[in-house]
């Protein structure tokens, strides 16, 4: 999904065809401005994200002691997934920023396809995730009675988000292939694809990844706050049952905490998908924005998404202390 920032031209993926006015490219300057703090998010990233694995394999291990069993561990599934998702996305950093400064794709075929689809991979995996957690906590209020989620069914759960990922980020890791750039500019990593088929398929991943688990979770999170407003207002035998089938009161610190993974992530990947599709939709405005803007554009949303694996282990750490909830 990111736009090769090393080109004169930027091709977005989204917009393979268009062809903005010349510009001069950013200056070295903001190129190695770009490189510092995307390398600097990487390292924090990463570094959060493993203190959340290392803290859920210490918790883990103690609850083991305590004849807890594997079910612990399996109980912290969905956090695991959405930090291990966060760790291959910031683990391509390192290559964005050598293709910024490299004057064309540098890793090969299988780099190209690899490295450039794993966005779209480690994006849906997360927000796939986030909407069963949410789904899940959804059924522990609204349904208490009913059996509670087991650990199997939170593996089963992220199996399949990751493999729904796997076959929605397939089209894209099949299609990228390497061609020539102009002017000598070396090789660079596109889509195989014209300019309606780039606008079937990018349409349908925003739809996947933030329009419908947008609605989806949004629907959740307002009739739980419909239930808890309820709770919180009114008897137990207000509504004529008995108070064993009355909904329970939701836990707001744990629905606040993953609202609040929720929402970072859409403040971080929105700005990013508009920009892609912005192309698609309105390509006369692309148009008129100059080719440096439209670089240093790219790169500042660019680093946006990976600002979100930094914020991520903030809320992460807060959760794992609190999985005994999901059970």
């Amino acid at each position: 999904m990111k736009n090769p920032p090393s080109t004169p031209r930027p091709k977005n993926l989204s917009a393979p065809s268009s062809s903005p006015s010349v510009s001069p490219s950013p200056s070295f300057a903001s190129t190695a401005l770009f490189c510092s703090l995307l390398s600097l998010l990487s390292l924090l990233g990463i570094t959060g994200n493993l203190y959340t694995l290392v803290l859920l394999l210490r918790r883990s291990r103690v609850r083991r002691r305590r004849g807890a069993g594997l079910a612990c561990c399996l109980t912290r599934i969905p956090v695991l997934s959405l930090a291990l998702a966060d760790l291959l996305y910031l683990f391509t950093a390192p290559f964005i920023v050598y293709d910024s400064l490299a004057s064309g794709w540098a890793f090969g075929e299988l780099g190209c396809r690899l490295l450039l689809s794993l966005d779209l991979l480690t994006m849906h995996a997360s927000i796939f995730t986030l909407t069963a957690m949410s789904m899940d906590r959804f059924r522990a209020v609204a349904h208490p009675l009913r059996t509670s989620s087991s650990s199997s069914s939170n593996l089963l759960r992220v199996t399949l988000a990751w493999g729904l990922a796997v076959a929605l980020s397939l089209p894209m890791m099949i299609t990228l292939h390497l061609e020539d750039g102009e002017d000598g500019e070396g090789q660079l990593c596109v889509p195989a694809w014209d300019e309606q088929s780039s606008k079937a398929y990018l349409s349908v991943l925003f739809c996947t990844s933030i329009l419908g688990p947008g609605l989806a979770i949004g629907g959740l999170y307002a009739t739980l706050g419909r239930l808890y407003w309820v709770s919180q207002t009114q008897p137990a035998w207000a509504n004529g049952t008995g108070a064993a089938c009355t909904p329970r009161a939701p836990k707001p610190k744990v629905l606040l905490l993953i609202l609040g993974i929720v929402l970072a992530f859409w403040a971080c990947f929105l700005p990013f998908w508009i920009w892609q599709l912005l192309p698609l939709y309105q390509p006369d405005m692309l148009r008129t924005i100059p080719v440096g803007t439209q670089v240093t554009v790219n790169r500042i949303l660019t680093g946006l998404t990976y600002g979100n694996s930094c914020v991520n282990p903030f809320f992460y750490t807060l959760l794992t202390g609190k999985t005994r909830q999901f059970k």
